[in-house]
């Protein structure tokens, strides 16, 4: 099954995934979770995360959609993580780049969506985001901000379930399956979705023990 969050919360944290998925169509998702379970983040790239980090607590403070409810500032980070190692010059087979391994098609048409709402931001220019160039997915200031306002468009529309957020991410927010309620049945998405879920808990684990 999937653990459920109070749904007042509902788009502040993704849901975490048990192991004991039953659901149909989840018999390969979880060996995905059950194979990333006890992955921990490579602590170099956890350093090299760390030099980005005021832009992640930055732009995952705004209320995207829903007043009052942000995007979870680690989860953000589990999927720098898992996506590009915090690496912000990486580039995928498929032309994904940046941060959070953002295509520009899906970059592009983000950065319209922010440029025409009421909010400004500090580090990322309106006029940038209106007339978003391929190279700038590789600047971080930018990348981060279209992961969190996208991160947090999925969160709303998929009710904060972590399982289709991050299937809207890899495989598209207009996938067949998601319009049921299920994940894109890609080996990729589900691998992605397993990682993502196994870093995300490390890094609320890390922060509990720190606090």
């Amino acid at each position: 099954m999937i653990m459920l969050i109070p749904r007042k919360i509902a788009f502040f944290f993704a849901t975490i995934l048990s192991l004991s998925i039953a659901t149909h169509g989840y018999g390969s998702l979880q060996n995905s979770v059950i194979k990333y379970q006890y992955s921990e983040v490579v602590q170099q790239d956890i350093a090299k995360l760390s030099q980005f980090d005021e832009y992640i607590r930055y732009f995952s403070g705004f209320s995207y959609f829903v007043p009052k409810h942000k995007v979870s500032a680690d989860f953000i980070r589990a999927l720098i993580l898992a996506e590009s190692g915090a690496n912000p010059l990486a580039r995928s087979e498929k032309n994904a780049r940046g941060l959070g391994q953002i295509l520009y098609s899906t970059g592009s048409q983000a950065g319209k969506e922010l440029a025409n709402s009421l909010t400004s931001f500090r580090h990322v220019p309106k006029h940038k985001l209106n007339s978003l160039k391929e190279e700038d997915l590789f600047d971080p200031a930018v990348n981060i901000l279209l992961t969190c306002y996208l991160i947090a468009k999925y969160n709303y529309r998929f009710n904060g379930r972590l399982d289709l957020v991050v299937s809207a991410w890899n495989a598209g927010e207009n996938t067949e399956s998601l319009s049921f309620g299920q994940h894109a049945p890609y080996k990729e998405t589900e691998d992605l979705i397993g990682k993502i879920n196994a870093y995300y808990i490390y890094l609320l684990k890390t922060r509990k023990f720190q606090n």
